[in-house]
């Protein structure tokens, strides 16, 4: 009996498949028969204008003055008057070294000064002029004695010849005719010697310790000085790694200022797109964490080739003074170049890359259907691209929805979907 049983079920079974079968048969063709939905894509026709070349690159942000301030001296510090982060000036006091042994030395020469100012006065003023006159006056008395000493001899000789005086009385008088005569000599030597050589030597021999003892001052109060650390620029300070009472060692950076309300973008292109920059035009900068593009300026073009990467540094200026932007932050400029007059463009999203690396569109044609095309690209500002040939002026270019798009795809122009939702959004809200 349970064979029996079996049979008939399994008899059932196979007369339900044979009338399914044929109604699922009927079902898939049904199904293949339908016909596919058209592709929803957004087109437009080349556009005929201008377009701008855009340069992009990396680069860094450096400020546009920085120092890195050492002391000429090795000190203890006594005391520091700003902290990271402040906004100090040209020629601020930031902080000062123990210097009471160079303020020592300091006055010790300034004393040495005085003293050497006031020998200086009295050569020039009082010695000189008093030795030049003592030496005109004793050549005046040593002429006025030769003088009288030559009437003397005159009028004796003439009367020793009359026989009126013995002959010793001339001789003595032409004795002291000689001597006279040595005198003179002697006062007139001086007198030429003062005049040209030891008046001279007098005020140049002053002259020379005055001027050693203003030098010996001015190098103390420059030891001075180096003790005191200024500002050299208007900025901010950056780094301070010593603290009061710790040793500043001459020549390591003691405090580091930065100004930072101008910018600067340092970045390195290849020689043929620097030869199509200018300075002063307008670029851009795109910054980590800043949403809009800052504007800028080409502010550099370096006139020699990096010899390293045999690249062009260029530099563009940035206005910080909000305090945006950070030095040391890297970023992405974007620099006008070459200017491309009357000529085909499309959007930069409608251009795909084939596996060859060459590049097409997909176009609608007259069918409605999407075709691949192949395009000769130029420039491009980054929204749209120059077109150099492949498709003309009147074809439908797939601007949207197209990737991933094959060949004989059946399309027709719409919305897109983003656009769709926003409506229907818009929409909702006004019920």
């Amino acid at each position: 009996m349970s064979g029996t049983k079996n049979h008939r079920m399994i008899g059932r079974a196979l007369a339900l498949a044979v009338v399914a079968l044929p109604l699922m048969l009927l079902t898939a063709c049904k199904k293949t028969a339908e016909p596919m939905a058209d592709v929803t894509v957004q087109a437009e026709q080349p556009e005929q204008g201008s377009i701008t070349e855009r340069i992009t690159a990396d680069a860094f942000l450096a400020p546009v003055a920085q120092a890195a301030i050492q002391p000429k001296i090795t000190a203890p510090v006594k005391k520091i008057y700003v902290e990271r982060g402040q906004r100090v000036h040209a020629g601020e006091l930031l902080a000062v070294l123990e210097n009471s042994d160079l303020t020592a030395a300091a006055l010790d020469n300034q004393g040495a000064f005085e003293a050497a100012q006031a020998s200086y006065n009295t050569a020039t003023k009082a010695q000189v002029p008093e030795d030049a006159l003592k030496a005109e006056s004793d050549f005046a008395q040593a002429k006025a004695n030769l003088d009288l000493a030559q009437s003397i001899v005159t009028a004796r000789k003439q009367l020793f010849a009359q026989g009126a005086i013995p002959g010793r009385d001339l001789d003595t008088a032409q004795a002291a005719l000689v001597e006279a005569q040595a005198a003179y000599d002697a006062a007139q030597k001086h007198l030429d010697s003062m005049r040209n050589v030891t008046r001279e030597a007098a005020l140049k021999q002053a002259q020379g310790d005055l001027t050693s003892a203003e030098g010996k001052l001015k190098g103390a109060q420059a030891q001075v000085s180096y003790s005191e650390i200024r500002s050299p620029i208007d900025g901010y300070v950056t780094d301070r790694p010593v603290f009061a009472g710790e040793t500043a060692q001459a020549g390591t950076p003691l405090i580091t200022v930065m100004e930072t309300a101008t910018l600067l973008a340092k970045t390195h292109i290849a020689q043929a797109q620097a030869q199509m920059l200018k300075i002063g035009a307008d670029a851009e900068i795109h910054a980590p964490g800043v949403s809009n593009a800052i504007p800028a300026k080409i502010s550099m073009i370096s006139p020699a080739l990096d010899a390293g990467s045999t690249t062009v540094e260029v530099w563009l200026k940035i206005d910080n003074k909000s305090g945006t932007l950070k030095a040391g932050t890297p970023v992405k400029v974007s620099m006008p170049g070459r200017t491309v007059t009357d000529t085909m463009k499309i959007p930069v999203a409608a251009v795909m890359s084939a596996d060859d690396g060459s590049k097409f569109v997909m176009v609608i044609n007259d069918k409605s259907k999407a075709q691949k095309m192949k395009v000769n690209l130029g420039v491009t500002d980054g929204t749209d691209v120059q077109i150099l040939g492949g498709i003309d002026s009147t074809d439908q270019v797939i601007t949207g929805g197209g990737y991933g798009l094959d060949p004989g795809t059946k399309v027709k122009i719409g919305k897109a979907e983003e656009e769709e939702d926003e409506g229907d959004d818009s929409g909702g809200g006004g019920k």
